[in-house]
């Protein structure tokens, strides 16, 4: 049929072509894109997340997972009363699937 890959594909163009996205680039709409049986996807466009995000994510996981820790430690020891140590970690390994995977 008459669909070209570079152009009569795509519902949107990209001025310049390429993966990357930048300030400058401009999208244009594909007045020629013509098919009966094609389907058409038009996917958002996914941000990259900024370094600042990235540790502020990253803390806000570490935030979480230390009230989980605690969580657990207090029904642990409410359950037992007296636990050694090792015992304890071990039990926490037990009820915490995200230590475990930290461990593999």
């Amino acid at each position: 049929s008459g669909i070209n890959a570079e152009y009569g594909a795509r519902v949107l163009r990209k001025i310049p072509a390429g993966k990357e996205i930048s300030r400058t680039d401009r999208f244009e709409f594909n007045a020629d894109f013509r098919h009966k049986l094609f389907k058409i996807k038009i996917n958002q466009i996914q941000t990259r997340e900024t370094t600042e995000e990235n540790i502020n994510t990253t803390e806000r996981v570490f935030q979480d997972r230390q009230y989980q820790i605690d969580a657990a430690v207090v029904r642990i020891m409410k359950a037992r009363k007296t636990i050694q140590h090792s015992l304890l970690v071990s039990e926490l390994y037990n009820h915490l699937k995200f230590l475990s995977n930290l461990l593999i």
